[in-house]
């Protein structure tokens, strides 16, 4: 199995070392402006510089564990990670109940779901002028903006989930003598969770999508603030280093949630093999 994973790792890296070869050649041979593309050596230089701490001697570093995260990348992704968690977090808890309440009573469906098509084509960015007028500056504008892109994609995979359960499980468990609350706690919830749990995938990603749209506007820490603040400098290579750490990050968590969904569903995989 470990073995099986490695493989299928070092395949997964043909294709992005072919690119980044291709790339240092283009860059070596003057093919492409430096200022506008640098090469992958310059960018590697860089994010070096980004991510290095001070000087651990520094008094100012407040000792060797504060120096190893003192780095300018450390502090910028750590920030940026704090407001997709706390985003999404906020906009999970409020969609779960909802999409359950939606999926399971028809009625709820009826009264609330015209409200929620409309809202839900709305991209979050358009917010961001209320959000400002009503959060200000800082973290709670962008923690609200990062909400609401978590919010419909878990809220839509939790109604279709539990409003996609089989009927024949349904009468199976009336027939049975299981009351409303059991049927929904021992059936329909346990149907639903794979939908609810690949709404939480995609919310998640949606979210760090949102943290750097919202850091460039209504804070002055992150990725997406630090992304800003080199493309005014004309710093390229600082912006593409901005740029393959959040994409580093994304597949962390990514791989992270696809490990807990794959444990979660274990009896689900069981079932489909």
């Amino acid at each position: 199995m470990r073995r099986n994973t490695w493989l299928a790792a070092l395949q997964g890296a043909v294709v992005p070392l072919v690119l980044l070869a291709i790339w240092q050649a283009a860059s070596s041979c003057g093919l492409v402006n430096a200022k506008i593309l640098p090469s992958p050596v310059a960018v590697a230089v860089r994010w070096w510089a980004y991510l290095a701490p001070g000087d651990p001697y520094d008094p100012a570093n407040g000792g060797y564990i504060a120096w190893l995260f003192s780095g300018e990348l450390i502090t910028d992704a750590i920030g940026s990670l704090y407001r997709v968690v706390m985003g999404f977090l906020v906009g999970a808890v409020l969609a779960l109940p909802l999409g359950l309440a939606m999926g399971a009573s028809r009625a709820a469906f009826r009264w609330l779901n015209p409200l929620v098509e409309v809202l839900r084509p709305i991209p979050p960015i358009a917010y961001i002028p209320l959000s400002i007028l009503w959060f200000g500056l800082g973290n709670p504008p962008a923690i609200f903006l990062i909400s609401l892109g978590a919010f419909f994609p878990v809220l839509v995979n939790t109604i279709a989930g539990v409003r996609q359960v089989d009927g024949i499980y349904l009468r199976a468990a009336r027939n049975l003598g299981a009351g409303p609350l059991t049927i929904f706690r021992r059936v329909m919830l346990p149907a639903a969770t794979p939908y609810i749990l690949s709404g939480v995938r995609i919310g998640i990603g949606t979210a760090f999508i949102v943290v750097i749209v919202s850091e460039m506007i209504a804070v002055n820490n992150g990725l997406g603030f630090r992304i800003l603040e080199a493309r005014e400098y004309f710093w390229s290579d600082k912006i593409i280093a901005g740029m393959l750490t959040i994409g580093l990050l994304g597949l962390a968590i990514d791989s992270g949630v696809t490990r807990i969904n794959n444990h979660l569903l274990r009896w689900h995989r069981g079932l489909e093999h």
